[in-house]
């Protein structure tokens, strides 16, 4: 894959002028997870971040940027998202509500801008990974400067 492929998030960040840098990797496609991600790319598992996508009882979906190797504590979901059921958007929606695909979803430039959740511990990281809209490519941003991208909130969801 070549560097020089601009994906949607990219452009999205150099609109507002956020610098990242990009890494890219070999995909495995039978193992699309951000897990196999850090070990394809050889990054710190701890500073890849995986893009969770959910949906509560109302139909209002709600995205939760977490790292590789934690997962969405749901009852802390339904807390934050004042929610009474929460539960992840089938896959088969996935690229219709988002835009995206399993292994290359990006919390930037989503189809709609989605009410977006960022694990507080990205806080005490000078930067993370995270999709960058296809497979095979990671984007190397300051977590700051992704709040402030997408609007997000730092919160306790893990």
């Amino acid at each position: 894959m070549s560097e020089n492929k601009k994906t949607n998030a990219m452009r999205i960040l150099e609109k507002e002028n956020i610098p990242y840098n990009i890494k890219t990797y070999e995909v495995d496609e039978n193992n699309l997870d951000a897990i196999h991600v850090a070990k394809n790319a050889n990054i710190n598992i701890d500073l890849v971040y995986k893009t969770i996508v959910m949906i509560n009882e109302k139909k209002e979906v709600f995205v939760f940027c977490l790292p590789a190797e934690f997962d969405v504590s749901l009852k802390k979901a339904k807390k934050i998202t004042n929610s009474n059921k929460i539960e992840l958007l089938k896959l088969s929606d996935l690229k219709n509500i988002t835009g995206y695909i399993r292994g290359g979803c990006s919390p930037i430039g989503m189809k709609k801008q989605y009410t977006t959740y960022l694990s507080d511990i990205a806080q005490l990281e000078d930067s993370i990974y995270i999709s960058a809209g296809i497979r095979g490519m990671q984007l190397i941003l300051n977590p700051n400067d992704l709040i402030k991208c997408i609007s997000a909130t730092y919160e306790d969801f893990i």
